[in-house]
């Protein structure tokens, strides 16, 4: 990460005003960023592909982050965050600072104040207990969701409505506790902006969270509206996710569910369990992950995979893996934790096999 300290100098400030703009009146500027690469094979009932894609261990982004010092206690800051697709070089979700933008306000005693597009509990907590995050580098917390089209972690949702929930939420006021002996919490809520309809097209989210040395609990809620494109769409979804650390071993599992409200009733749920080992500079992991589409007989989705990093610096990481992914009863029900291409599945045979191996560079 580059760290921009206070300016002192009219010259300085005129050298760095294209980075940075203004920052004299700010503590700090920190640019920071990650590049993500990595090479896929993909073999299904259909066909198999080869690919090179953009995040596998982490989301490709670039980010600006300032904070200013008060006083008294109190804090100003804001986040800049586009996500890259860097195998094509265009920017992700469906936006410019579509990872995350917001300027927020502090109290150290009593917490902050976050305006603008932010992370929902789902999407920090769906990555913070899974082995693989909630990205496409082996059995991720990604398998579990296209309920009725719905997906709690990827957040499809980016595209098709005006909240943009449920990964990430436009238009959210979000306040965040201080911790309190290892427990802090946090609500959001994300306005609508439908005219004559306060409660049109919003999302309400709220989680509490508890860490203390080993032990790592937390549940999260999210009330989604999402109504510009079906005005009668509601889901409410929510997550259970729990760790534990016994030196260099740590377990993560976590349970989500989707209670789909709408006249096609689509619920849905899902679960995964992993662990990991570090070893020195080598880290190895494994998870395995079921998805299930209740409003579906038979359908199911589990997934299991290994994987391995090797730390080459506190910037630079390769990586790779292998999973397998079984998809049970119906001809395109199949699921994992990347999208999958065209006519690798079959109508007879929806099972995946997936290999990965990549790089990321932390800045």
């Amino acid at each position: 990460m580059l760290h921009l300290l206070p300016l002192r100098t009219p010259l300085a400030g005129l050298g760095l005003c294209v980075l940075a703009g203004a920052v004299h009146a700010q503590d700090t500027l920190t640019v920071y960023g990650i590049a993500d690469m990595y090479s896929e094979g993909i073999w299904g009932g259909g066909g198999r592909v080869s690919r090179l894609q953009s995040g596998g261990l982490s989301g490709s982004r670039l980010g600006f982050r300032g904070r200013e010092n008060l006083g008294g206690g109190l804090n100003a800051d804001f986040v800049l965050e586009t996500g890259l697709n860097m195998d094509e070089g265009t920017y992700g979700q469906n936006a410019l600072f579509g990872r995350q933008s917001y300027v927020g306000f502090g109290y150290e005693p009593a917490g902050r104040i976050l305006l603008g597009r932010q992370y929902s509990s789902l999407y920090n907590l769906s990555s913070d207990f899974s082995i693989f995050s909630n990205l496409s580098n082996g059995p991720s917390s990604a398998v579990v969701g296209g309920f009725g089209g719905y997906e709690p972690v990827r957040g499809s949702a980016d595209s098709s409505t005006g909240n943009g929930g449920p990964a990430r939420i436009n238009n959210a006021v979000k306040y965040e506790s201080p911790v309190w002996g290892g427990f802090r919490f946090g609500v959001l809520g994300g306005f609508g902006e439908v005219t004559n309809d306060a409660g049109g097209n919003r999302v309400v989210d709220a989680y509490a969270r508890y860490a203390q040395g080993p032990v790592d609990i937390a549940a999260g809620y999210v009330d989604d509206r999402g109504g510009s494109v079906t005005p009668l769409a509601h889901r409410r979804s929510w997550i259970v996710g729990a760790a534990y650390s016994f030196g260099s071993l740590r377990l993560r599992g976590a349970y989500l569910a989707v209670d789909d409200r709408s006249v096609a009733n689509q619920d849905g749920s899902g679960w995964w369990l992993g662990a990991d080992y570090r070893l020195g500079v080598s880290l190895v992991k494994i998870q395995y992950v079921v998805n299930r589409p209740r409003y579906i007989d038979n359908a199911r989705t589990e997934g299991l995979g290994i994987g391995y990093e090797y730390s080459l610096s506190k910037r630079t990481t390769l990586y790779t893996g292998v999973s397998y992914f079984r998809n049970q009863d119906g001809a395109g029900l199949g699921r994992a934790s990347f999208s999958i291409p065209s006519g690798i599945t079959s109508g007879t045979d929806n099972d995946l096999t997936q290999w990965v191996g990549g790089m990321r560079f932390s800045f």
